[in-house]
């Protein structure tokens, strides 16, 4: 049976008020999308009906939108990853909340859903609300300590067509209790090492503390399962770059997605780091964790 071929590349930009959406929207343009911004969300899946433009699709989406909300974009994101014909990326441009008050503060402007209100608590509002849609995203950038310029050459690493850039990785942590993410392709299960919940002394901290990351290498089965994984990824990479593909994602689960996944992950990414491949790293229940304690501490600040 054939397979149908993927006839769109769809990326979905969106992030916070005052994080650089605009700034990434205006950046893949220059790089040849055909650029939407602002689509009511109920319109998206007709891009797809008819014939294809023949070049990549960027869409803007934020809570400017006029049908925007969290729920109704992540069931967009389901429907269109499981339709054949769409290769779908979803890049979250982030920001830290003092960085978004004080830009804010700085331009004067009202955040749009606070117009009668400080932007602090717009902000709060806003990061909330995305929560679930960033931890759905294939790329985060981050960009409080970022100048446009910075912003749109990291776009470029990841999404320029016409770059002379190699092979992209993202090397993901997760939770085997939440479910594997979407868009990996390639899955290692972490869950036969040593576990460092179960050191009193260990059990707050995570993965990329060195005292866990030791605590788990020092499991007599983990050089060789480390080793036979960065040495078949090495070997895979260039095989993948030569059948034209521009970014492979990996995968490292674990029970809690805290300690386990997240050492190997950071391990791995080090490692084809150092061979020179561009690399990107996530850690799924981390984020959700931070994710959830924020508006708790923008209230200490305000």
């Amino acid at each position: 049976m054939v397979e149908p071929v993927q006839e769109y590349r769809l990326v979905l930009v969106t992030g916070p008020s005052g994080a650089g959406r605009t700034t990434a929207i205006n950046a893949l343009e220059d790089m040849g999308y055909e650029v939407i911004d602002n689509l009511p969300l109920s319109f998206v899946p007709r891009l797809i009906e008819g014939p294809s433009i023949g070049r990549p699709i960027a869409l803007g989406l934020d809570v400017r939108n006029r049908d925007f909300n969290a729920t109704a974009l992540i069931e967009l994101i389901d429907r269109l990853t499981q339709d054949p014909r769409v290769a779908l990326e979803v890049l979250y441009v982030d920001c830290s909340a003092s960085q978004l008050i004080r830009r804010y503060n700085q331009t004067r402007r009202r955040h749009p859903l606070a117009p009668a209100e400080t932007p602090a608590e717009g902000v709060e509002r806003e990061i909330d609300l995305l929560a679930p849609v960033r931890v759905r995203a294939d790329h985060l950038i981050d960009t409080s300590e970022m100048s446009p310029h910075d912003l749109k050459a990291e776009l470029s690493r990841w999404f320029d067509r016409g770059a002379a850039t190699r092979l992209a990785v993202s090397v993901q942590s997760f939770s085997y209790k939440r479910g594997v993410p979407r868009g990996v392709d390639m899955i290692f299960d972490c869950r036969f090492l040593k576990n460092p919940y179960w050191v009193e002394s260990l059990r707050a901290l995570d993965g990329r503390d060195a005292s866990v990351a030791d605590y788990i290498s020092s499991d007599p089965r983990f050089v060789p399962f480390f080793e036979k994984i960065r040495d078949l990824v090495l070997f895979l990479l260039p095989a993948q770059l030569e059948e034209g593909k521009a970014h492979l994602a990996l995968g490292f689960g674990c029970t809690g997605g805290q300690h386990r996944s997240v050492a190997v992950a950071e391990l791995l990414g080090n490692a084809l780091a150092e061979a020179g491949w561009p690399v990107s790293k996530r850690h799924r229940e981390l984020e959700r964790r931070a994710a959830a304690v924020l508006p708790t501490h923008q209230g200490e600040k305000a």
